[in-house]
């Protein structure tokens, strides 16, 4: 069944981000006759990469490449480096396969990093650990002069959050061996085989693994590359942002790629910022196993594309300050590593201020502890689009925010699969849920007295935060899901202030739970009369007679154990065509056209 009759109703946002929503379609050749994950492939893709040959200057570095050498033929490559120092605008540094060891390296120029041919370049911001003193208690010691110490940031709340965190999981400093990742401890006693200890004191690492005939790896770096805005080696920054290629970047003490700009610190003009660095380009790139964060991207038109971002830890990629945003076929995975608390953990976080972000289409997975995709505080017309999003806490995000559209994604065993809170007129359409709540939610929280300061006042003000529309979804929930499957709250505090609905349109989905479940809630509803301005309702007709206007057209199929997707077992969500939930008025429900298997 074709799709094409389903966008212009998943575009019926307010008149101001309608516009803008159909220029990012535009302007990022979206197809309207597709509305679901496509399947992939996501992540990096196996390229033979050619020479630029429009390139000003080319430079050969190696691993073993010389800092005095040309770098001008492959026979003579120069160091990383001092290839970094030569480059300009235009130029291309084409990087032989194997380890760089490398860090601090810093570029101002609008140059591109790509392999020589299907070679794999791999940037490490560890040094090996090869001397080491057996202990009689049964560990190893080995003195190291590169470490991280790091205290949790002002805001961390120890108070609440001090007897989930331990204390030395901020410090930045990583530990493998034979590739793996070993997990730090607070003292020698803790120490087992798969556990490090740091003694910052007197700079030594203890491990609890004969390192013989192991390679040993601890971080010496604390970044691969930072992007400046100010003038580096004589040269002013150009403003153009580089393009990067099949590289993979690993074990970095806080993030492999730092991209500077300058940021909003209160409400401002979009044509204020984010134009240091415009039109950065990162495709088939892999980074992970950084201590904090994989790259912080800064600056207008930045895309990435079929990148893997694994086993990070406070976020992966964390875009600040930008407009024009594409993200699309990557791989978030594994962020949230340590299970810091109190660091509201994102695989993504879309940050400040940031207009018309573009996340289309990609896999987001293994996120138990963190968010997927966090639009958070001021951002302005946000699309996200076909994505899948499994066993990630909140899927979708949108926090302080103004105008999204959320369609044709898969949440699947998901704390909240769409998390909309304290933000004004996001379009929820076209979606499937599986053991996934859809929440919207209001606070009273204003920008006076708050603890983060100014951030509220980018938002829509807590009178404003409404205009939500929730409709043409498909919301399955198995026999171990418990509680609402979909939420509208507020806190008490706003009772009696904010009599409205958040939800503007609120109509035409299908929910499905199977097994027996007496007096478990469909909806949780706020705001009503009585003293918390909360309750629940166990099938639709409640909501309708308190709100006619709402849930008109839905269908509720509860105890129902027949077939709803062509096989869950193997993630085949399509809609099965004996399902009678399977449309409403001849329109499909859910992110996946319907399966005829006849």
């Amino acid at each position: 069944m074709s799709f094409r009759v389903l966008f212009p109703a998943a575009l019926r946002l307010s008149s101001v981000s309608r516009s803008l929503a159909l220029s990012v379609l535009l302007a990022t050749s979206f197809s309207v006759s597709q509305a679901a994950p496509s399947g992939g492939p996501y992540g990096p893709v196996a390229r033979h990469y050619e020479v630029p040959k429009n390139a000003a200057h080319v430079y050969y570095v190696a691993p073993d490449g010389k800092p005095d050498a040309a770098g001008t033929s492959v026979e003579q490559p120069i160091a990383l480096a001092a290839a970094f120092e030569k480059a300009v605008t235009g130029d291309a540094v084409i990087l032989r396969g194997g380890v760089y060891r490398v860090g601090g390296l810093k570029l101002n120029q609008g140059i591109t990093l790509q392999p020589f041919g299907d070679e794999k370049p791999i940037l490490k911001g560890t040094e090996v650990a090869a001397t080491w003193e057996a202990q009689p208690n049964g560990l190893w010691r080995a003195s190291w002069s590169h470490l991280f110490p790091a205290k949790a940031q002002d805001w961390w709340r120890r108070p609440r959050e001090g007897r989930k965190t331990s204390p030395w999981r901020f410090n930045n400093d990583m530990v493998f061996v034979n590739g793996k990742m070993l997990r730090a401890v607070g003292w020698e006693g803790e120490i087992d085989a798969d556990s490090y200890f740091i003694d910052y004191d007197n700079g030594q690492v203890y491990i609890g693994v004969d390192p013989k005939d192991k390679l040993v790896e601890i971080t010496a770096h604390d970044s691969a590359i930072t992007r400046t805005i100010g003038e580096l080696r004589g040269k002013p920054s150009d403003k153009i942002g580089p393009k990067i290629f099949g590289i993979t970047f690993t074990q970095y003490a806080y993030r492999a790629l730092e991209f500077e700009g300058n940021e909003p610190t209160k409400l401002a003009d979009p044509a204020t910022f984010g134009k240091d660095i415009v039109g950065t380009l990162i495709e088939n790139v892999t980074i992970s196993h950084c201590s904090r964060v994989a790259g912080y991207f800064r600056g207008d038109h930045f895309t990435m594309r079929h990148c893997l971002i694994s086993d990070t830890s406070t976020e992966g990629v964390y875009v600040i300050g930008s407009a024009d945003v594409l993200l699309e076929k990557n791989i978030f995975r594994r962020n949230n590593v340590e299970s810091i608390t109190g660091y509201y953990a994102s695989a993504v976080k879309i940050f400040n201020q940031s207009y018309r972000c573009v996340i289309r289409d990609n896999l987001l997975t293994e996120n138990p502890n963190s968010s997927g995709i966090w639009f958070d505080v001021g951002n302005v017309d946000g699309l996200f689009v076909d994505n899948w999003v499994q066993e990630t806490n909140d899927g979708f995000f949108f926090e302080i925010s103004k105008g999204a559209v959320c369609t044709g994604n898969v949440f699947v065993n998901c704390n909240k699969g769409v998390r909309i809170l304290n933000s004004s007129n996001v379009q929820v359409s076209q979606n499937t849920f599986v053991n996934s709540l859809a929440n919207f939610e209001r606070t009273e929280r204003s920008a006076v007295g708050d603890h983060f300061g100014w951030h509220p006042s980018t938002g829509p003000a807590v009178e404003e935060r409404h205009g939500h529309v929730f409709k043409n979804n498909l919301l399955v929930a198995g026999e171990s899901f418990r509680g609402p499957m979909i939420q509208f709250d507020q806190t008490q505090a706003l009772c009696g202030r904010l009599t409205d609905s958040q939800a503007k349109e609120f109509d035409r989905n299908v929910y499905v739970r199977s097994g027996a479940i007496a007096g478990e809630p469909l909806v949780a509803w706020s705001p009503v009369e009585g003293k918390d301005c909360k309750t629940t309702f166990e099938t639709l007709d409640g909501l309708r007679k308190l709100h006619p206007e709402f849930e008109a057209h839905s269908k509720y199929f509860t105890n129902y154990d027949s077939a709803v997707f062509q096989s869950t077992e193997l993630s085949r969500l399509n809609v099965a065509a004996s399902f009678p939930g399977a449309q409403i008025d001849g329109a499909t429900v859910g992110a996946y056209p319907v399966f005829n298997d006849r």
